[in-house]
């Protein structure tokens, strides 16, 4: 399956209406969003630059989640930041996996942060959306992560982009999905008793 048939697939489910290529929120990523990189960011100057698999999604502000995750293949890097200057020159030459997400955040009383988020403690934008559970969905880092799942548990801890999406419907398949890093993993599971 094309990678960008995948991506169809995950945000063409139920209710839930994240735009395909975020360009609501930022046309220039359209391009972008094969690999998992420079998604949903909102500002100016965010989310550029970026190599790896979901490094310098869900940022604001300015000059934020920029060149993370190049010159090798370095995961989860440079996400969910706001201010300035946040999030930026991570896991490049595949030194350091994780870093730089998060910072500079103000947080609504859910514990959200950033554009578009729901459940509890999503940072970035278009996370936590969509789900059958309050367990799922929570505590996502970046853009596109844990939407749309079904059962319990589901969804839940995810760096990167389009993690943790669509998982447990059906048959209500509880913890799946949860705590990856990077783009395009960990999604739909336990589907149909799949």
């Amino acid at each position: 399956m094309r990678i960008s048939t995948l991506i169809a697939a995950t945000f063409s489910i139920g209710a839930l209406s994240v735009p395909l290529s975020l360009a609501a929120v930022h046309k220039a990523t359209a391009a972008a969003i094969s690999v998992g990189n420079g998604n949903g960011n909102i500002g100016v100057a965010n989310g550029n630059r970026n190599g790896g698999g979901g490094n310098g999604n869900g940022n604001g502000g300015l000059l934020s989640g920029n060149i993370n995750g190049n010159f090798g293949v370095a995961n989860g890097n440079g996400n969910g930041n706001t201010g300035i200057a946040n999030g930026s020159f991570n896991g490049n030459r595949n030194i350091g996996t994780l870093n730089g997400n998060g910072n500079g955040n103000t947080k609504n009383a859910s514990g959200n942060a950033g554009y578009n988020n729901g459940d509890t403690g999503n940072i970035g934008a278009f996370n936590g959306n969509g789900n059958a559970s309050p367990t799922s969905g929570n505590n996502n880092i970046g853009a596109g992560n844990g939407n749309a799942n079904g059962g319990t548990n589901n969804g839940n801890g995810n760096v990167g982009s389009l993690n943790g999406n669509k998982n447990g419907n059906v048959n209500s398949s509880p913890t799946s999905g949860n705590g990856n890093a990077g783009a395009l993993n960990g999604n739909s599971n336990g589907n149909d008793n799949n």
